[in-house]
């Protein structure tokens, strides 16, 4: 599928741009499940600054998604119709630390986190090693693992709207709640602050030696997935109902569900997001059916069938 090119439209609208306009960029190539069809445009801006311009420019009819390393997400076969925002590494990838404070673009990777704070031996951020995502998404989704999620460490996050304007939220703002945030979805994450607290270079490697060992024990990391399919209900854990349910290594078409890790969906090869969708809700259906608990997706479905 090919959308029309919106190109000129929107460099005439802006033409102080500075960042890099992509039409019909095939999202399957930023996806870690490698599938889905096209962005009909994919924008990677310069700065915050550009970032801000785009935004209080983009004519308001034009939908606008946020996609980051795509390790939480299906894009659909049909593609994503409008503008999709991907920051890059340079104007959001850096992380810092300033005291027992570190400031992190929401480009940079999670693990990095985790990395610099241990360089500064800030100790309490070491879960993010676990997590395979970017700033940005664990802000959008109250990423966790290891029982520690960013609600614990945020102390503020900063974002752009579509009007174009800085938005600050505390982290009582974020109105964190498990796997999710309540801010306005526009809002494009930008930057984040976190509360680290002196610890011990051992004890820091420690703990983040002890994190890498479980997953890579316990998840199928070098598999095209994406990550947790399923929230885990009240009480319960999403893998223990699928394997219940007797969905370990069901299979639609190319999608399989991992004989390791139940509540995680891979791409065996050459499957289509509609075959990891559908694999997804099948298994949902089949825990409904055994159990009587309904699952609800983690993983992002986004874009057109």
């Amino acid at each position: 599928m090919t959308f029309p090119d919106i190109t000129p439209e929107l460099k005439t609208a802006m033409p102080q741009l500075r960042g890099r306009l992509t039409a019909n960029q095939r999202l399957s190539e930023l996806t870690w499940f490698r599938v889905g069809g096209p962005a009909q445009m994919l924008f990677t801006p310069a700065d915050e600054d550009d970032l801000a311009y785009f935004l209080e420019n983009l004519p308001a009819a034009i939908p606008v998604y946020v996609v980051g390393v795509g390790s939480n997400l299906i894009v659909r076969d049909g593609g994503l119709p409008g503008v999709v925002v991907r920051l890059g590494p340079r104007g959001f990838g850096e992380v810092s630390a300033q005291g027992e404070v570190v400031v992190a673009g929401a480009a940079a990777l999670d693990k990095r986190v985790a990395e610099a704070s241990a360089a500064a031996n800030l100790g309490g951020l070491e879960f993010f090693f676990g997590i395979p995502g970017t700033v940005g998404g664990a802000l959008r989704m109250n990423a966790g693992a290891n029982a520690a999620e960013a609600k614990d460490v945020l102390i503020e996050a900063s974002g752009i709207g579509r009007d174009g304007k800085k938005h600050v939220f505390s982290n009582a703002e974020m109105k964190f709640v498990y796997r999710n945030s309540g801010v306005d979805p526009s809002i494009v994450f930008t930057s984040a602050r976190f509360q680290g607290r002196t610890a011990t270079a051992e004890a820091i490697r420690v703990r983040i030696n002890e994190v890498q060992a479980h997953r890579e024990a316990a998840q199928p990391i070098r598999e095209k997935t994406g990550g947790s399919t399923f929230k885990n209900p009240s009480g319960h854990s999403a893998w223990k109902l699928i394997d219940a349910a007797g969905c370990r290594g069901l299979r639609v078409g190319g999608a399989q569900v991992s004989e390791m890790h139940c509540n995680f969906l891979i791409n065996t090869g050459e499957a289509t997001a509609s075959d990891i969708e559908t694999l997804g809700e099948t298994v949902r259906a089949r825990v409904k059916e055994n159990s009587g608990i309904e699952l609800h997706w983690e993983i992002k479905r986004i874009g057109i069938s």
